[in-house]
């Protein structure tokens, strides 16, 4: 063929585990309400710079060191992230993967988050907790946006691969991976539920 794909991004999508996910679901997003209510610190940095929700990302950002839900959940999720290191190809000369930060985010009607990366860290992600029918998914940006300058618009049925923009629906029980630089943001919450999940980072050391 005369055209080939270079450079590609990929995203890992996958259930966390087989079986037993409604009940997990259901503990974990108690947990997650739970650590609202106690988080004063944490509510009060979302009035400001996460408005109309809650995340516990500035205040309790390591739950797996905190709770041995979140412990448990940490050695599901490491799983995923050495499958998907490996699909990537790197080369970790020996070391080991570990995650750093891990925090809860719940996006009532009207909560969004605006378009943002992950410093300090080589790989992301979510867990989907509660994801009521029509909440937002995961809207990801092609990393080369700011570099098409004079390119023109895309046609109306462009293929999947040459879209500027992607969105992984949320769903409940299921792992989104990515790279850390790979700029993401969740829109409006349009639907009365909040949707509930759990964000982490990854780095090797």
């Amino acid at each position: 063929m005369p055209t080939r794909a270079w450079f590609p991004t990929f995203l890992y999508h996958e259930p966390l585990q087989a079986r037993g996910l409604d009940r997990f679901n259901a503990e974990l997003a108690d947990e997650c309400r739970r650590i609202r209510e106690f988080d004063a610190a944490g509510r009060k940095w979302s009035e400001k710079n996460y408005p109309g929700g809650y995340t516990s990302y500035a205040s309790l950002n390591r739950l797996h060191e905190f709770s041995s839900t979140f412990a448990g959940l940490e050695r599901k999720l490491t799983a995923h992230v050495r499958k998907f290191a490996r699909e990537l190809d790197f080369d970790l000369r020996g070391r080991e993967i570990h995650m750093t930060d891990f925090w809860v985010n719940i996006m009532p009607e009207h909560a969004a988050h605006s378009l943002h990366l992950h410093p300090n860290a080589f790989m992301s992600g979510t867990y989907y907790v509660v994801t009521p029918p029509g909440c937002p998914g995961l809207k990801f940006e092609d990393p080369r946006l700011s570099r098409f300058m004079a390119a023109p618009p895309k046609i109306a049925n462009v293929r999947p691969t040459n879209k500027t923009h992607i969105t992984y629906p949320a769903k409940a029980g299921w792992v989104l991976l990515f790279e850390s630089w790979l700029r993401h943001e969740v829109a409006t919450n349009r639907t009365n539920e909040e949707r509930i999940s759990v964000s982490f980072n990854y780095n090797w050391s």
